[in-house]
């Protein structure tokens, strides 16, 4: 017999200990019934119960959920049909879950199993970079599969690096002087290109 603070009280009648449960307002509880004699002990039965409840809770927060999908395949599935569903388990793939390719017989296709052989091989060494295989293609019934898991360190791609801002361009030289000092001052800008006409011959400058 324990009591709420931990303490053994020895060996004694059920009644006896129900009646010391009850004095204080508390629960008798059983928490070895295979020992020799059962071990039971005085608690907050209801409290006991929210404890354990939220431990579970808290422990199902740290654990991380790893789902498995499936992507079938037919034997005589088309290029694009395959190339479809090779992005599916990529994606699945980068978002941590496994994936199991099988694919499916019917039929006569039972009986040329290697062509589902060779699509789940060709399926591996694509996904050599990216993924490892939990086991090797077997065939089990009609079907035959492989399971897929993310290799470690692959992880999903960095995302691009972004573009420069591009660069203004280089002011044009033939604009520029190219007697003037290096410490001149710049050329007002309002300044007009073109130079006046040339006075007519024989007229005399203004003053």
């Amino acid at each position: 017999m324990i009591d709420d603070a931990g303490a053994q009280l020895g060996i004694m009648p059920p009644q006896q200990a129900l009646a010391l449960a009850r004095s204080k307002g508390l629960d008798l509880v059983e928490v070895a019934a295979t020992a020799v004699p059962p071990v039971c002990r005085i608690m907050d039965f209801g409290k006991y119960q929210y404890q354990e409840q939220k431990r579970t809770r808290e422990a199902r927060k740290h654990q991380t959920v790893i789902a498995i999908k499936e992507i079938k395949f037919r034997p005589k599935v088309d290029e694009h049909d395959y190339l479809f569903k090779k992005k599916h388990i990529e994606r699945f793939l980068e978002d941590g879950d496994k994936v199991k390719a099988t694919i499916f017989f019917r039929g006569r296709e039972m009986a040329h199993p290697e062509i589902g052989r060779r699509i789940l091989e060709r399926l591996l060494q694509e996904l050599a970079d990216s993924a490892i295989a939990e086991n090797m293609p077997r065939q089990e019934g009609n079907t035959m599969h492989v399971i897929l898991a993310r290799k470690p360190g692959s992880g999903p791609k960095p995302p691009a690096a972004p573009r420069s801002a591009p660069r203004p361009a280089a002011p044009d030289a033939r604009l520029a002087p190219t007697d003037a000092p290096s410490d001149a001052p710049p050329a007002p800008t309002d300044a007009p290109m073109d130079a006046p006409p040339a006075p007519p011959e024989g007229a005399e400058p203004a003053e």
